[in-house]
């Protein structure tokens, strides 16, 4: 897998200039949830809909056209959403982006450290009421975004768990 990676890693030709996704073309993760999934929903109710498949195989159920998006339910109803790249907060902010972006468009954001000796990522936690971005980094960019519930993120965050 290193050899994969370092093999597809290096310079990239002048002549190619590298563009993120526009914001637009990608799922937008809010604090609501997303367009057709609010925080609150119920996994009853999303299967209904045809939302929530537990027919694929993954760690747990998806969400039909969100392939890169996990749920979290608690007591039957959605209290995260976990989101890799290409899915974007409304301010643009992604997997991949830098954190410094992530402290200009929330500037109360608050750090959350890893346990010493962990192999976890750090936080930054962006709480607006009850609801939160929590954006896992490694020091430099944004690895994960997790959306919803802010005392469910922030407990996730102290406890660990990852969306399997």
């Amino acid at each position: 897998m290193l050899a994969a990676a370092i093999s597809g890693s290096g310079p990239m030709p002048p002549d190619t200039i590298a563009v993120r996704e526009p914001v637009a073309a990608a799922s937008v993760v809010d604090l609501d949830g997303l367009s057709d999934v609010d925080f609150g929903d119920t996994e009853d109710d999303l299967t209904r809909r045809g939302i929530l498949r537990t027919d694929v195989d993954a760690c747990g159920p998806t969400l039909a056209g969100h392939e890169m998006i996990s749920p979290v339910f608690i007591d039957d109803r959605l209290v995260l959403l976990w989101a890799g790249d290409p899915v974007r907060t409304p301010e643009g902010i992604a997997a991949g982006s830098p954190i410094a972006e992530v402290r200009t468009s929330y500037p109360e954001v608050r750090a959350l450290h890893a346990p010493p000796g962990t192999h976890r990522f750090d936080g930054l936690l962006a709480r607006d009421g009850d609801r939160a971005y929590l954006f896992l980094h490694d020091g430099h960019t944004v690895q994960k975004i997790i959306a919803g519930y802010a005392d469910w993120a922030h407990r996730l965050f102290v406890e660990g768990h990852g969306p399997c």
